[in-house]
């Protein structure tokens, strides 16, 4: 494996166990399909949360947050519609999309947490 992938599992760990100190729940995690990965699905109460984890150890060319460009978000949602199809008994749920932006340094992460990111239309 190499280390940016490393890297981005790493801050996924960290991301995942952050949102669970805030209180969600782990449902499924780098769900994959043909339209693309969610990287996290949680619980948030009665809320199912499709999850997505940006690291950029630079922001030169963009925040972690601006790489959620409206192709990214398209994807992430066809892959959120595909999981809801195959799981049926998460469809009664309301849903949301949420961007966790991971920073580190000196090995600790910071996180912003960006509820309701974008919205499917």
């Amino acid at each position: 494996m190499n280390s940016t992938i490393l890297v981005g599992k790493h801050a996924e760990h960290y991301a995942t166990r952050f949102l669970i100190d805030q209180g969600l729940k782990l449902v499924e995690r780098n769900w994959r399909c043909r339209y693309g990965e969610i990287d996290l699905i949680m619980l948030d109460r009665a809320t199912l949360v499709f999850v997505e984890v940006r690291y950029r150890k630079s922001t030169t060319f963009a925040e972690p947050l601006e790489s959620v460009n409206r192709a990214k978000q398209q994807r992430i949602i066809a892959t959120a519609h595909a999981f809801l199809q195959k799981n049926s008994s998460w469809q009664e749920h309301d849903c949301r999309f949420d961007v966790v932006a991971a920073k580190s340094s000196n090995q600790t992460y910071s996180f912003d947490w960006v509820q309701h990111a974008f919205e499917a239309l």
